[in-house]
């Protein structure tokens, strides 16, 4: 896969019909003329082959700049399968077992209380019965959450720390990790799932282990030898501003006019600008579609690209199924934080969540398609089925705006006749 997005396949050598892979932009448009999405980059591809790049809108609305295929966007939770494979990498040569508890590296987790009764000032806590282990940061088991849930006192802890949408301003990675440490789980490793800084822990362990910054550790084990050249930890310096997509974040539209509309959130999109304190595993790159194709590619052909491999096939397997308790969905192990898609028949693996039950997911989908999306609705999938993947990008706040990701699948999977 080339460099950039040159569709150079003719879809019906691949099994699309052409003229119905064309519902996908009309669909998506239709948010951006009723003034619901600033703008989109879409791709999708089959057998390695980019077959169809749609784009349409505005980067940024205000000044008038168009959604171009070389534009930069906030990936924020995308940054999650990344931060998974470069685990996994280490994983491969033997840095740790799955099964270790974290604290053999991050010791200000040795001794960690469980919330279980009381207030976010007045918590009562009793003493976790199991350790943290790495496998629990992998699956969002391990008790550790997300200030931006409004969904419990423990959540209301880390807002009071200054996690919610950001992390309090000059702190790095390990001082985030151990400001994390001093507040009760939200229960006992492994007992449930829930959404959180878990990915933001690993990557710390990631730099410790390899006694590297996780933006170098990303650049010459992943990026370098992928050829990503425009994903990075914010923008770099000398790197223009306005090639990074504006944020936006949804607003409650008028009576009589649009259901949502959008403002600006350039506060909070200016922390993308330059590159943060902060490295965060969860959530802190910004890349371009052509660059994250050649990861999401990379998942596809099972941790190969054309000039080597980054992981096993059988590593990239057991990454991309369930680990939930005896198949479990998130919907029945899970906690109720918002999601854009159903977490019905929906489980999770290394990084990725994958359909278990289709009909119960509710979304014409097969078993097996792993994803994962973020924060300002960029969302991808790769299905193993279909030997396909596909990638969206905009910058609109929440993701659950807008139930895009159900869409697509749909939209892609229709467009499929061989």
């Amino acid at each position: 896969m080339g460099s950039d997005l040159t569709v150079s396949t003719d879809p019906a050598e691949v099994g699309f019909d052409p003229a119905r892979l064309g519902r996908i932009d009309r669909r998506l448009a239709r948010w951006v003329d009723d003034g619901q999405l600033p703008g989109f980059l879409v791709t999708v591809a089959r057998h390695g082959k980019l077959v169809h790049v749609g784009r349409q809108g505005f980067r940024d609305v205000e000044n008038g700049l168009p959604v171009e295929e070389d534009t930069r966007w906030r990936i924020y939770s995308m940054t999650k399968p990344v931060t998974s494979v470069a685990a996994m990498m280490l994983y491969e040569e033997g840095a740790f077992e799955l099964g270790d508890p974290i604290a053999k590296w991050l010791p200000e987790f040795a001794e960690p209380r469980v919330y279980v009764a009381g207030s976010s000032q007045r918590p009562v806590t009793v003493p976790a019965t199991e350790p943290i282990r790495v496998k629990h940061l992998l699956t969002h088991t391990s008790g550790l959450t997300y200030g931006f849930h409004h969904q419990h006192p423990v959540d209301a802890m880390y807002r009071a720390m200054g996690h919610e949408w950001g992390s309090p301003p000059g702190a790095d990675t390990a001082e985030v990790c151990r400001q994390w440490a001093s507040v009760p789980l939200l229960f006992q490793p492994g007992s449930e799932w829930n959404y959180g800084v878990s990915t933001d822990v690993l990557g710390r362990l990631i730099e410790v282990v390899s006694g590297q910054p996780l933006d170098e550790f990303f650049e010459q084990r992943i990026f370098a030898p992928l050829g990503m050249r425009s994903t990075s930890f914010g923008l770099r310096e000398g790197e223009d501003v306005e090639s990074l997509a504006r944020l936006y974040a949804a607003v409650p539209g008028r009576p009589g006019g649009a259901p949502t509309a959008f403002a600006p959130m350039d506060a909070m999109g200016a922390a993308a600008h330059s590159k943060p304190a902060f490295l965060s595993g969860g959530g802190g790159l910004v890349s371009t579609a052509a660059d994250y194709l050649r990861f999401v590619e990379l998942l596809r052909r099972g941790g190969s690209y054309d000039g080597g491999r980054l992981l096993g096939p059988r590593t990239i397997a057991y990454m991309t199924r369930n680990h939930l308790p005896g198949n479990a969905d998130i919907d029945t192990f899970g906690r109720p934080v918002f999601a854009e898609t159903p977490l019905r028949g929906v489980g999770f693996g290394f990084g990725f969540s994958m359909v278990i039950d289709p009909a119960k997911y509710g979304v014409l989908a097969n078993v097996g398609d792993y994803t994962w999306g973020g924060a300002a609705s960029t969302a991808f999938y790769v299905d193993p089925v279909e030997d396909i993947t596909v990638s969206f990008y905009t910058q609109l706040l929440p993701s659950s705006t807008l139930p895009i990701r159900n869409y697509l699948r749909a939209l892609v999977n229709q467009a499929l006749v061989d």
